[in-house]
């Protein structure tokens, strides 16, 4: 399928049609959608492009789909499309796997590539399965692998000459507190620290420069900013200097140089391929195709200029109209991501309470009412009516209602 040419921005004037890629996603009327930050929307044409690959591909092609339909090189060639968003070298994302397994193997290569050093930094503000991945990591290399974990502003005075790898998320998954790539990748670098950047919040929300900055290692999922889809493939990024020395802790045949040669001995291949691990998700990857054909006609500048325009519209009218509301997120846009956190003592409740009047945001534990904001798809209006519905919820405590108090599985 033919992509729709990049655009750019280089004249100051925005070049993305955001009333064009809203019509491309399968909106449910009546809902104000800001839980994008968490999962994305289907774009209209996923459904189409999953049925293709199921009936026309499998279907009718079976097991020659892998070679017909192109299956075994989507990981690289749709990394490549992402490399893009994410400011990175082409050749050197691939997709695969879970966002957890990326975390895994991009931590431990890094280790590998610091061997006289056991330490890993990271930060309280990180998503907890990176920090559950580090900790089991290190346990399995012995009682001299320690994981460090410091408040987030305090990240830069931590990064000693004991650290071996900095793996930080650059933008909080509570309160969208964005850190500063460059300069910590920079302070690192000149200690001797390679770094790990968790790109979850980051990828399609903001512009992120992997090569301008130096990063080492980064890795992120799809199914939230990127609209693969719930468990959609995540993406890992390995730096050129590293490609070819970075040995894959998690071998799998399809990171294997040869993997239909079927070598008992694993032998890494060339470069990203090496962080292959197991089958390509190949009806992920086909809805990952669809949203990415949106994406392809999106400027991220343009893209990052108006999330902060939504959020701080969204803020200014929250603070003036539900005082009981209290601002969790960054105020200055440059510091945060494309979200708004407020803080409630019954922001679980008050959640459900919106969602339950079509204003779709999520809830973080302790007291955190999360909400997302996408410009593909989420307008100023969009912004005024989530408002309107706030206001009511918050001044007539609506909220306050046994059925709104009681938790789900998912929050």
């Amino acid at each position: 399928m033919s992509k729709a040419p990049v655009r750019s921005s280089t004249d100051g004037d925005p070049m993305t049609d955001f009333a064009a890629t809203k019509a491309m996603f399968a909106l449910p009327e009546g809902m104000i959608y800001l839980d994008g930050n968490s999962l994305g929307p289907m774009p209209r044409a996923t459904a189409e492009r999953v049925r293709h690959t199921i009936e026309d591909e499998w279907g009718e092609m079976l097991i020659t789909g892998w070679n017909k339909a192109g299956w075994m090189q989507k990981p690289t060639a749709i990394g490549d499309r992402i490399a893009r968003l994410i400011g990175a070298e082409p050749g050197h994302v691939v997709m695969g796997d879970t966002l957890s397994i990326k975390v895994y193997q991009a931590v431990a290569s890094a280790l590998e590539l610091n061997p006289t050093r056991k330490v890993v930094l990271s930060d309280s503000g990180n998503f907890p399965s990176d920090l559950y991945m580090v900790e089991g990591l290190t346990k399995s290399l012995g009682p001299d692998y320690t994981l460090r974990v410091v408040d987030p502003e305090e990240v830069s005075a931590h990064i000693t000459d004991d650290v071996a790898v900095l793996m930080l998320t650059e933008v909080d998954y509570r309160t969208g507190r964005k850190h500063d790539m460059k300069a910590l990748t920079e302070q690192a670098h000149a200690a001797g620290v390679v770094t790990v950047w968790d790109l979850a919040h980051s990828a399609g929300a903001l512009p992120v420069d992997l090569a301008g900055c130096k990063a080492d290692f980064a890795v992120g999922c799809t199914y939230k900013y990127l609209n693969s889809g719930p468990g959609g493939p995540a993406f890992i990024y390995v730096a050129p200097r590293h490609a070819d020395a970075a040995r894959p802790a998690l071998s799998g045949w399809l990171g294997h140089a040869a993997p239909f040669d079927f070598d008992l001995n694993y032998k890494p291949g060339n470069g990203i391929e090496r962080m292959r691990v197991g089958t390509p998700p190949v009806l992920q990857l086909a809805a990952l195709e669809a949203s990415m054909d949106i994406w392809d006609m999106a400027d991220m500048a343009d893209v990052r200029a108006k999330s902060i325009e939504l959020c701080d519209l969204f803020i200014t009218e929250v603070e003036a109209r539900c005082p009981d509301l209290i601002l969790a997120s960054p105020r200055d846009g440059a510091g945060r991501g494309s979200q708004v956190s407020f803080r409630f003592h019954e922001g679980y409740a008050a959640m459900q309470a919106l969602i339950a009047r079509g204003v779709v945001g999520d809830f973080r534990a302790p007291d955190i009412m999360r909400f997302g904001f996408t410009p593909l798809y989420i307008d100023e209006g969009d912004v005024r009516a989530a408002v309107d519905i706030i206001e009511d919820v918050m001044t007539n405590a609506l909220w306050d209602r046994p059925e709104y108090k009681t938790r789900n599985a998912v929050t």
